[in-house]
């Protein structure tokens, strides 16, 4: 019988450390109701990881199609509208009495009276591209009202409604799932791998031990049995996804816990994030592992300069020490909102102690740590980085080459650690620079690039960066190129529905693209940032136009061309 009772005991006792570990969100679950007029489902959830950043809402199914009624989820008014290249593409903003904002993003059109506003405000501010502040009486809405048309716009990559409901004070993002909305879920989320830090070291100074799991009476265990290390501290990670009743994607996970016998040292839980948080992402993966081409690893425990929301942690810091136990039971618990839960046990055993991590005098490298500010100085290049830029120690590698023409390409690390905040990187200036105004700094890693306009400052250029990687001072000369797409000077034009014109150039980047239809500014869009559009409408009407369409690159070169058409 005393035994009964001691197990039970211990059961009741894992029951309750594994719910009170986080404060139950205390969101009312009546308030909104389902935003798209198309089947209640959705593609990806809030918190799911995404390069640089968490995903901060719903990704709502609109039925593989465009088109679909947007409606309020609650009694409110329209507060803002926003209609840019990318990102949101055209997103509206609606602020409720309850003290919370929903948002609609990637639509294809506002309701008419709204559209008609928004035409009216960029003409006024001749910009395609706008971000407009509403009086609160001015677009009033019932739950359940049409306010647009689901789209593809701005960043999006199919048809869907991205849904967000934030904190209007704050601006914080929180989590729609937990706020009663019809998503089925039955489902318990699946743990992939488990990866082993030894946390004597740098995250970014080792590859971290990787278990592949199976299952073995419903709990997640290592396949190759009990983990042994050779170290006095670890932490862990895992690969997990999460699904939905009926859907086969593979989403993000809510909460992860891990427990040191019996105990629960850490773990986070995706219930809100704000958008000036969102990119210590970096740092909740292995950010050098997932560069790699490797899967997405979530850290247990938060890395030293993870200054994120999204964990909680005990004294430790969910780091596991050996130095008085040198077996662990570790049990790593991994829930979604609706309380399906997935559990990974294993014992850990410490059989010896890690290399001590190279200081600076032995590798000739400075260290730079999280916390401090930063600085590398020599004649060519400087910058610092302040006390929140760094997640994790590291050795700082710097060398420098030439290109064929001789120019001075400078190594900065590598982009396999990441870097939280901007940065100014300073560079001396060189016999190549003949136009101060002409100069850009030109970052290239990994296939990937960007310029930026570079300022002169008293013999150094400067520009402002938040990636390492290897960077040139160079001039651009070069203007933007302006290509017609089926359309021409002289063109007989009446049976045309639209005029586009393909705008590149050689830094990827156009700062201002105008045109002029007799001599008045022509709203032209740029949805995704590829072609600029204009569709006819009322303004232009039969007879003979001119239209002079100008395009200028972040350093001022400009290209100018005249058409002459009629209608």
């Amino acid at each position: 019988m005393k035994k009964k009772l001691l197990v039970l005991f211990f059961f009741i006792s894992f029951v309750s450390a594994t719910a009170q570990y986080f404060d139950k969100a205390p969101y009312d679950k009546q308030y909104y109701t389902w935003p798209v007029g198309a089947t209640k489902a959705i593609v990806a959830n809030f918190g799911e990881l995404r390069p640089n950043h968490y995903h901060m809402g719903l990704d709502c199914r609109t039925d593989q199609a465009e088109n679909k009624p947007v409606l309020a989820a609650a009694n409110g008014y329209i507060a803002k509208v926003k209609v840019e290249p990318w990102g949101f593409g055209r997103v509206l903003y609606i602020n409720h009495p309850n003290g919370n904002t929903t948002l609609y993003a990637h639509m294809n059109d506002f309701y008419p009276a709204l559209e008609a506003y928004v035409k009216e405000q960029q003409y006024k501010l001749k910009s395609w591209a706008v971000f407009l502040d509403l009086p609160a009486n001015l677009f009033p809405v019932k739950q359940g009202e049409q306010v647009g048309w689901s789209g593809n716009t701005g960043g999006s990559q199919g048809p869907h409604v991205h849904f967000e409901i934030r904190d209007t004070e704050t601006d914080k993002v929180l989590n729609p799932l937990l706020m009663g909305f019809p998503i089925s879920d039955d489902i318990a989320p699946a743990i992939l791998r488990l990866a082993v830090y030894d946390r004597c070291l740098s995250t970014y100074e080792q590859t971290p031990k990787i278990y592949l799991l199976r299952k073995v009476n419903n709990i997640y265990v290592p396949v190759s049995g009990q983990v042994k290390v050779n170290t006095e501290k670890v932490s862990f990670a895992i690969t997990a996804y999460d699904r939905y009743t009926g859907s086969t994607n593979q989403n993000g996970i809510y909460e992860a816990v891990v427990y040191d016998n019996n105990k629960a040292i850490s773990g986070f839980r995706m219930d809100s994030i704000s958008y000036a948080e969102t990119r210590y992402l970096n740092a909740h993966i292995d950010y050098r592992y997932k560069a790699a081409g490797g899967s997405y690893l979530q850290h247990l425990s938060r890395l030293p300069g993870n200054d994120g929301g999204i964990y909680k942690t005990d004294a430790s810091n969910g780091v596991v020490d050996f130095e008085t136990e040198k077996e662990h039971a570790i049990r790593i618990t991994v829930s979604d909102p609706n309380g399906n839960t997935s559990t990974l046990e294993f014992n850990i055993t410490s059989i010896g102690n890690s290399k001590p991590a190279p200081n600076s005098a032995a590798t000739g490298l400075p260290v730079f740590h999280p916390g401090f500010i930063n600085v590398f100085e020599n004649n060519e290049v400087q910058f610092y980085l302040n006390e929140k830029a760094l997640y994790d120690s590291f050795h700082f590698k710097y060398n420098k080459t030439f290109d064929a023409a001789g120019r001075s390409i400078y190594q900065l690390h590598n982009s396999t650690v990441p870097i939280q905040n901007y940065f100014t990187l300073k560079i001396r200036s060189n016999i190549f620079i003949t136009d101060t105004g002409r100069a850009v700094i030109f970052r290239s890693y990994g296939g990937k690039t960007d310029y930026v306009k570079a300022v002169y400052d008293n013999g150094w250029y400067k520009a402002s960066f938040r990636e390492f990687g290897n960077y040139q001072l160079l001039q651009d000369n070069t203007a933007p190129t302006i290509s017609p797409l089926g359309f021409y000077s002289g063109i007989k034009a009446a049976k045309l529905t639209r005029i586009a014109f393909a705008v590149t150039d050689n830094t990827e980047e156009i700062k201002k693209f105008t045109a002029l239809l007799d001599g008045k500014w022509l709203r032209f869009t740029n949805d995704k940032g590829r072609n600029f559009i204009y569709r006819f409408d009322e303004l232009c009407g039969p007879g003979e136009h001119e239209l002079v369409v100008t395009a200028e690159d972040q350093v001022g070169n400009v290209t100018t061309k005249t058409y002459n058409f009629t209608r």
